[in-house]
């Protein structure tokens, strides 16, 4: 909501519009960053690129990071590695901005995250040691056919080349 949306005097709502951003730059460097990994260019310009996001959030690069604060320092070295380091700066750039699911799915790595159960603290309890205990707040699945959508019941009989997604 802008801050300039008010109720008037009347109780009618004036609305301000404003330009809400679709991607940000960040998100573009970090695609950029995942597709020069994949291209084989993980050791050279895709680092460029991710650095810019941390540069810009007040962070180290993902050298001096990995090399100093890692339990694996130079994992950004390998294609593989290098892969993970951009999924982890993704789901914080990106967090509670709706790419979190998609890029699961883009991955394929949906099956293993959404099947996992959810947990949490104790809320109820009063002592921290009970409080900060794991506690199993609801079991999640995620079968394989939703990595694909339903194709309607109509084109599949308009047009008799098509067949159903699998698991639908």
């Amino acid at each position: 909501v802008h801050y300039l949306t008010i109720m008037d005097n009347d109780g009618r709502l004036v609305y301000q519009p404003y330009p809400w951003p679709i991607v940000r730059l960040a998100d573009l460097y970090l695609y950029y960053s995942e597709a020069l990994n994949e291209s084989d260019d993980h050791a050279g310009e895709a680092l460029k690129w991710i650095n810019l996001v941390r540069a810009r959030a007040g962070i180290p690069s993902v050298q001096e990071s990995w090399d100093n604060f890692s339990t694996n320092p130079g994992a950004y070295s390998t294609k593989e590695g290098f892969r993970k380091i951009i999924h982890q700066e993704r789901l914080i750039e990106m967090a509670f901005e709706g790419n979190r699911f998609w890029d699961l799915r883009r991955w394929k790595e949906a099956l293993q995250q959404m099947n996992s159960p959810v947990e949490g603290w104790d809320i109820t309890k009063a002592d921290p040691e009970s409080y900060y205990t794991p506690v199993l707040l609801f079991a999640q699945t995620y079968p394989s056919k939703y990595y694909f959508w339903p194709i309607s019941e109509h084109n599949i009989v308009t047009n008799s080349n098509l067949l159903q997604n699998p698991g639908w």
